[in-house]
């Protein structure tokens, strides 16, 4: 995925999580520092959300242990929830808890689209519009 293409994934999350959640902070350059810098951060008085956000055309993702490690650190420093906001080219936004993501067969970490639809959110979920009762 081009940086391009992610920065305007993540500014779309962005006005999203505004318009429907609450306030929100997009971190310019996440990534490119070395110290923790999830993508997003947004909170609705109740609940702080820290984000990583990643789309592929793919319908599977690998993280790295690193990134795992950094954007579950952060939360606990901001007390706040671990998300990862994934999404797959014309499937809509999913989100899944860190705490969810399961290890490959190496140090990585890896989240397919059918992972999502089993333990994952959708959008309306993950902002608290309803609560969709998983088979």
């Amino acid at each position: 995925m081009s940086k391009k293409k992610g920065t305007r994934w993540e500014r779309q999350l962005f006005n999203l999580l505004w318009e429907h959640f609450g306030p929100c902070l997009r971190s310019a350059g996440s990534g490119c520092t070395p110290k923790p810098s999830p993508d997003l951060l947004a909170s609705n008085g109740k609940r702080i959300l820290v984000i990583e956000c990643k789309n592929n055309k793919k319908e599977v993702i690998y993280l790295t242990q690193k990134e795992i490690f950094e954007l579950n650190l952060f939360a606990k420093n901001f007390n706040a929830e671990p998300w990862l906001a994934i999404k797959f080219d014309n499937k809509g936004w999913y989100f899944i808890r860190s705490d969810k993501i399961s290890k490959s067969k190496g140090e990585s970490f890896r989240v397919s689209l059918d992972d999502l639809k089993k333990e994952g959110l959708v959008f309306d979920e993950f902002v608290g519009k309803y609560e969709q009762q998983k088979l």
